[in-house]
């Protein structure tokens, strides 16, 4: 066997674990507070001994949808990186998708500090860069710092706690009104932007 091939085994095993994580990202998008993972599982086209497998306990398991979701942004902060006017758009879904994962906020809040403080690290890190852009084409006002995205994120969850989705969605607007710059110099984006991540 040549140096790094990979068996059909493994590459089954591969496309099982992806399958399970999309899967259990996918039903997170819901206004439920729980995600069973024999739903997850049938969903994958997985059995939940498989899922098991991959997955021994439902921490591990939002551990990888938390990566994967981390990935997706990431990958979105890269495509559009030569578009520093896209960053409310990119700030205004992630916001959102905080909303429509309720299950997935509520796993995370489980998990222990350390890693919590990790993943937002991950996340500041991400948008550091397009938020410098924006701010350097007057898109986004001077003195936001990356660390205030992450006042951001707790601003809309303490919305959701006491109210609901309607009035969480309203405070997005309202809050990237007072982050976001209008009429800058550069002029619009050219087309929409894609969001980072999906909504329910």
């Amino acid at each position: 066997m040549l140096y790094g091939a990979q068996t059909p085994r493994r590459r089954d095993a591969q496309r099982n674990r992806a399958a399970i994580v999309e899967a259990a990202s996918e039903m997170m998008l819901s206004r439920r507070t729980t995600v069973l993972v024999p739903e997850i599982a049938r969903r994958a086209g997985v059995g939940q001994a498989t899922l098991y497998r991959h997955f021994p306990d439902r921490q591990a398991l939002t551990a990888a949808v938390i990566a994967h979701e981390l990935a997706r942004l990431e990958a979105y902060v890269a495509a559009n990186a030569d578009r520093p006017a896209a960053f409310r758009d990119l700030l205004a879904e992630l916001l959102r998708t905080q909303i429509a994962m309720r299950p997935l906020v509520l796993h995370v809040r489980r998990l222990d500090r350390a890693t919590r403080d990790r993943y937002q690290q991950r996340m500041i890190a991400t948008l550091a860069g397009p938020l410098r852009r924006a701010q350097q084409d007057g898109y986004v006002r001077a003195d936001l710092g990356p660390a205030d995205l992450a006042l951001l994120c707790t601003m809309v969850e303490g919305v959701v706690e006491t109210a609901d989705a309607d009035a969480a969605t309203r405070s997005i607007d309202l809050m990237l009104d007072g982050v976001c710059v209008t009429g800058a110099a550069a002029g619009p984006a050219a087309g929409p932007a894609a969001g980072p991540a999906r909504r329910a």
